[in-house]
């Protein structure tokens, strides 16, 4: 049984989608990171980072989202493409998604709703950055189906993850620019392991509100600023 160490943050939810595509029995164990709990120390035991998600699996524990999409995968032998040149293209999206779109998206949404201080500069830079990325994406599924051509891998759902937050992180319209990336989600989204991983919503109340305690949390640097 895989213990599953999440919230409902887009890089957990891909690994949520991951494994329920698999069919991998998997127990859940929620990390409130608004209430600190990613710094508890039987939990950075096993993920030094602080971040959720991390899976442990028997005697192997892997953290990092897109790494252990690439553990899962290799251990089922599922959702990989066959032949070397469509592996290079796998390997190459599947980092774009873990350092371009990720990142990118994150801090735009940092600087957009959270940065106390205005931030204009970093707002614009990480928006621009963002948009950037999301619209090479939807460039590459033009024509396509998914992001390696009419099959369905571990890339898309890396891009799942975080396609369902885009309207928060570039505005309610975002998506009249991003057709094929709106494409791919609402084709994901049918699926029943998008539903399933979806429900995890109903298994833990995690903390919403973005209060003071949970903003020190989160955001320690503005600790050190104050």
């Amino acid at each position: 049984m895989i213990r599953f160490y999440y919230n409902l943050s887009p890089n957990p939810m891909k690994v949520a989608l991951c494994l329920e595509e698999m069919g991998l029995p998997y127990e859940t164990v929620p990390v409130d990171t608004r209430q600190g709990a990613q710094f508890d120390p039987a939990y950075t035991a096993i993920n030094p980072n602080g971040k959720v998600p991390t899976i442990v699996d028997g005697d192997v524990t892997v953290f990092d989202s897109n790494a252990i999409l690439l553990y899962l995968a290799g251990k089922t032998g599922q959702f990989l493409p066959e032949g070397e040149p469509v592996r290079g293209e796998m390997l190459s999206w599947l980092m774009f998604v873990a350092t371009g779109i990720g990142p990118f998206s994150g801090q735009c949404v940092h600087f957009r709703y959270f940065a106390q201080d205005g931030g204009a500069y970093a707002t614009e830079r990480y928006t621009f950055e963002a948009r950037r990325h999301w619209g090479i994406l939807d460039q590459r599924l033009a024509g396509r189906t998914y992001v390696l051509g009419d099959t369905y891998t571990i890339v898309d759902m890396a891009v799942w993850g975080w396609a369902r937050m885009v309207p928060f992180v570039l505005g309610e319209t975002a998506f009249a620019a991003l057709p094929n990336v709106k494409r791919l989600l609402d084709t994901i989204n049918a699926r029943p392991a998008a539903q399933a991983a979806e429900a995890l919503k109903g298994r833990h109340a995690f903390k919403a509100e973005m209060d003071a305690e949970a903003r020190s949390i989160m955001f320690p640097a503005t600790r050190s600023a104050a």
